[in-house]
């Protein structure tokens, strides 16, 4: 199960994480992003230990998506030593998100 990332625990869960972080940036109401949480969730636990999954309802915490310029989502951020190195947006498959994992391991 993804890591539920809010304004309050994004710098403790991501900027001082000492493995990387992907972060799903979401909505409830937002289709792409059901459908995508089933991927989330499933990488969160095949990476349990090697990296985070996370995931932070940008309605929720709207001054974290505007840090990072979200517009569309999903929108997903690859975070390693506490900065953002891979950004990809829209509806992604599970080979690309493990690829951008695994570049960040």
């Amino acid at each position: 199960m993804a890591l539920k990332l809010t304004t309050n625990n994004f710098e403790t869960e991501v900027y001082q994480s000492d493995i990387p972080v992907l972060v799903d940036f979401y909505a409830d109401w937002c289709g792409p992003c059901k459908a995508m949480a089933p991927v989330v969730d499933a990488l969160a636990g095949e990476y349990e230990g090697k990296a985070k999954v996370g995931k932070i309802n940008t309605d929720e915490n709207q001054d974290v998506a505007m840090e990072y310029g979200v517009m569309s989502i999903p929108t997903f951020i690859v975070f390693k030593g506490g900065k953002a190195v891979k950004k990809m947006i829209g509806m992604q498959d599970k080979r690309t998100l493990v690829a951008a994992l695994e570049e960040a391991l």
